[in-house]
Parts: structure tokens; C-alpha cells; sequence
């Protein structure tokens, strides 16, 4: 397994999601839920983040679709 794990900062860069809705889509259960590290830091599998990202381009192109 080649897992590359992204720190806050670099998942708000990399996906364009700002701090304070990454809170929000994560306590809802919409964007992936970070793992520990260790006691005080956390952070995402990238992963993770390119099938959240792969989902919502896949969720628009079936909206443009339908119209």
C-alpha cells in the first residue's frame, strides 16, 4: 500500500474546501472522515479525497445529463 496522508492544510489546497465547511462536511458524513496520527494531529488519505472528488464530478455530469 502506497497511502499518501494529507494534513488539513493540504486538503483544503488540494481540494478547495474551506476550513470551516470541511468541519461541516465531515460532522454530516459528506466528505471522508480524517484519520489519527497520534493524539493532537490528524489527517486524510488522498485516496479518499480523489473518490470524494471523482464522486462529485460524476454527481454533476449525471445532473447535466438529466437536463
Amino acid at each position: 500500500m502506497n497511502a499518501l496522508i494529507l494534513r488539513k492544510p493540504e486538503v483544503i489546497a488540494y481540494t478547495g474546501v474551506p476550513a470551516s465547511s470541511l468541519t461541516r462536511l465531515v460532522s454530516t458524513g459528506q466528505f471522508p472522515k480524517p484519520i489519527r496520527l497520534s493524539a493532537r494531529a490528524i489527517g486524510w488519505l488522498r485516496s479518499d479525497l480523489d473518490a470524494w472528488i471523482e464522486a462529485r464530478v460524476a454527481q454533476r455530469d449525471n445532473q447535466r445529463a438529466a437536463a
